[in-house]
């Protein structure tokens, strides 16, 4: 087995084995621009289904570490700018995640925040905080967003968790190979990016001294 699958397999059963405080790591990962797809929804689930009378907790905790996250990634976009963005994501993307911020607003960054994999939500988080979007109205609207997402997923791991984890244990092979699969593809995608930002960042100071 490749290093890299023994070393994903290894921090999923880590995060899995601190519960609720797994949960707040792993989201604050999740928001990176190292994103893991699905993870946070698959760990809130198997949690809720296997203690079901704490899928409130379990929610909260999510809930929690998606939204530190998002603060994170917001400050983050609010610090580099629109300029910092296009040169990580490139100006005609990010200029139809603009159009969509600028337009919507409040429900952009609830919809963002509430649908699952495959819908992004990083560039979103991103955008809002380089176009100066209100602080107390992201905070809002993203722990809206999240609140509903988690709390619907733990509640219903609550009710069908014997479903659930009968499922999981069938199919615990593939369903664990997808998910390294997944968290491989978001490693590369999110190293594609970091090498770009570091062809581009050296001939800046070259285009502003031309």
């Amino acid at each position: 087995m490749p290093a890299a699958s023994i070393a994903i397999i290894s921090g999923w059963t880590l995060v899995h084995r601190l519960g609720g405080p797994g949960l707040i790591l792993l989201g604050i990962v999740d928001a990176s621009f190292i994103p893991t797809p699905g993870s946070m929804d698959a760990l809130t689930i198997v949690l809720a289904a296997a203690h079901s009378t704490w899928w409130p907790y379990y929610a909260l905790m999510a809930t929690i570490g998606a939204v530190v996250g998002a603060w994170l990634m917001f400050r983050i976009g609010r610090k580099g700018g629109k300029e910092g963005l296009e040169r990580r994501f490139g100006k005609q993307k990010m200029q139809k995640v603009y159009d969509r911020v600028e337009r919507y607003g409040f429900g952009m960054v609830f919809i963002s925040a509430i649908l699952p994999p495959p819908m992004p939500t990083v560039p979103f988080v991103l955008a809002a905080g380089a176009l100066k979007y209100s602080p107390t109205r992201f905070l809002t609207a993203f722990t809206l967003g999240r609140v509903l997402r988690y709390g619907l997923e733990a509640y219903a791991a609550s009710i069908y968790g014997r479903q659930i984890l009968g499922f999981l244990t069938r199919y615990q092979r593939p369903l664990l190979w997808i998910f390294v699969s997944l968290m491989i593809a978001g490693a590369v995608a999110g190293l594609v990016i970091w090498q770009r930002h570091r062809r581009t960042s050296p001939r800046e100071p070259a285009k502003l001294a031309a």
